[in-house]
């Protein structure tokens, strides 16, 4: 029984760490910092995916990674908020890392992605 509670304590604490080196944000929220112009919305999807709908305002990073810092705000404590397809998806996590070596600091992960998105029935806009 010791051995079998070790390894749940084991599994547990690697889940959080992974799942924890960026705050989760809702789509729920997501959807309140488009609307209010509050943040940077990074889609890290690829291209097709972009195109075919993304969360309103989200740049894709395929796009503006080579010059990431053009498309971010001065201020290192803007939201920045990164996301990919799905909670198993763990592209979002070369925007985040990049926009944190830029020294940004309030970096947020829309795990549901943008299934999550459109499973909430919220609204996209296709891309270009």
């Amino acid at each position: 029984m010791k051995k079998i509670i070790a390894l749940l304590a084991t599994a547990l604490f690697a889940a959080s760490v992974y799942a924890g080196e960026f705050a989760d944000i809702s789509p729920k929220d997501v959807l309140a910092a488009a609307t209010a112009k509050s943040a940077v919305i990074i889609d890290a999807n690829g291209p097709d995916s972009y195109k075919a709908g993304h969360v309103p305002g989200a740049l894709s990073f395929a796009a503006i990674q080579k010059n990431l810092a053009a498309s971010l705000p001065a201020d290192k404590n803007a939201l920045i908020i990164a996301y990919c397809g799905n909670p198993q998806c763990g592209a979002y996590l070369r925007a985040a890392k990049a926009a944190q070596k830029l020294g940004y600091t309030n970096i947020k992960h829309m795990s549901a992605g943008i299934a999550g998105w459109n499973d909430a029935k919220l609204p996209t806009e296709p891309g270009q």
